[in-house]
């Protein structure tokens, strides 16, 4: 009995070695946390629980056959955030480069599947090459099978993505159905195919960083809806998110402690807003002034700046909030601001969340780029989140609500 406990105490120390101490100090070299040091980072202390850890592929060509690692590139469990359960994956780039075998896939899809039938978010922490391609078309089925769980998951329960490494080819697809993408500056990169590829075909010559890193999909392509400089800083933010996001659908958001006073003026919000409905005003600056603590979650931050979306709490509850934001484009709605409305609109009546809108609009964004582009499809994107949301729904026009944005401000 103590040999064979003997032996599963060697098994446990050399699955937490993942790729060997040597691919564990490359990983540090590069400024990149392991699998492990991730998901201590992110879970309440001591609350992991893993599942899966003896896992290994199947291959037995190209040398595979000699060359098995214990979890096969990823660590999969459950543990708390804010005391609260949740389930998690963390691909190991130390082993294969996080590439994605047969059995790595089963291992995600079995959390995932643990999730939904518990009711719990997944919270899935990429760092993968791609699919392992010495294993084929077994990889990339391994992939369809994580996109339909990712699929039947959405409005279910909260799914969300944290990128802190190369995302390639087929493992972008995967964050880009969750709910939340949060991405590394410096370190995270999403793109189907990459600067080599680009290069070979469009003969365009684009580095890493401006093909698909942080900066560029929380600026410009909007995949990612929140950037942030260090992985600690990834890490906290997502626990940040747990304060106002439910467990599923069929819960209700958490409270948060009411010391607000309900009756409260705020006598400064006459000075804020500006006669003159041409002048710009920063919106922040009166949605703190109403919010609980003046606390804001912003969403897409720096992604179609003209309009702001977040949660925040009234009450101690939570609410999502859209506004309008006349200090950029004078808060007018155009294609990438609809869409990105339209998207949050959706996931807070999922997930029982009352919206609470902002509106100073003054009409959509006119122009030839805006009418070719499908101004008028994307417009109606959020028109019809707006109208289709059971959810309560509170508009408080903040200074002026022209024409048709009228109507799509809810």
């Amino acid at each position: 009995m103590k040999e064979r406990l003997r032996q599963l105490e060697e098994l446990r120390r050399q699955a937490q070695l993942g790729g060997g101490e040597d691919r564990v100090h490359a990983q540090h070299e590069k400024g990149k946390l392991t699998a492990r040091e991730r998901l201590e980072l992110l879970l309440d202390e001591r609350s992991f629980v893993e599942i899966d850890p003896f896992v290994t592929h199947r291959a037995s060509e190209f040398g595979l056959a000699e060359r098995k690692v214990l979890g096969d590139g990823v660590v999969t469990g459950w543990g708390r955030i804010l005391g609260r359960p949740v389930c998690v994956f963390s691909q190991d780039f130390t082993v294969f480069g996080g590439s994605l075998s047969e059995a790595h896939a089963e291992k995600i899809c079995k959390v995932m599947d643990l999730a939904m039938k518990t009711g719990c978010p997944i919270v899935g922490l990429n760092d993968s090459g791609g699919a392992r391609i010495q294993e084929g078309v077994a990889s990339l089925g391994g992939y369809a099978q994580i996109f339909l769980r990712n699929t039947l998951a959405s409005g279910l329960i909260p799914q969300i993505s944290a990128i802190l490494g190369p995302c390639a080819g087929g493992a972008v697809y995967s964050p880009a159905i969750t709910d939340f993408v949060y991405m590394v500056r410096g370190i995270s990169y999403m793109f189907v195919t990459g600067p080599d590829v680009v290069r070979t075909v469009t003969h365009e010559e684009v580095d890493f960083e401006s093909l698909g890193g942080a900066e560029v999909h929380a600026t410009r392509s909007g995949v990612a809806h929140f950037a942030c400089d260090s992985e600690a800083e990834c890490f906290e933010r997502i626990r940040e998110l747990f304060r106002y996001i439910p467990q599923n659908n069929t819960e209700d958001p958490p409270r948060a402690p009411a010391d607000d006073p309900p009756g409260r003026r705020e006598e400064a919000l006459l000075d804020i807003v500006p006669d003159n409905p041409n002048k710009p005003y920063d919106m922040h600056e009166v949605m703190r002034r109403v919010v609980d603590e003046g606390r804001f979650c912003e969403v897409h931050a720096e992604y179609a700046r003209n309009i702001l979306v977040g949660f925040a709490h009234l009450g101690g509850h939570t609410v999502g909030i859209l506004a309008n934001q006349p200090a950029h484009l004078a808060g007018v709605l155009d294609i990438d601001s609809s869409i990105k409305g339209a998207r949050f609109v959706r996931f807070c009546d999922a997930f029982n969340i009352p919206l609470v809108t902002f509106e100073d609009v003054p009409g959509f964004l006119p122009g030839v780029g805006q009418e070719h582009g499908g101004i008028i499809k994307h417009g109606a994107k959020l028109l019809y989140a707006y109208c289709e949301a059971t959810v309560p729904k509170l508009t408080v026009i903040v200074r002026k609500a022209y024409g048709g944005a009228y109507d799509v401000m809810s």
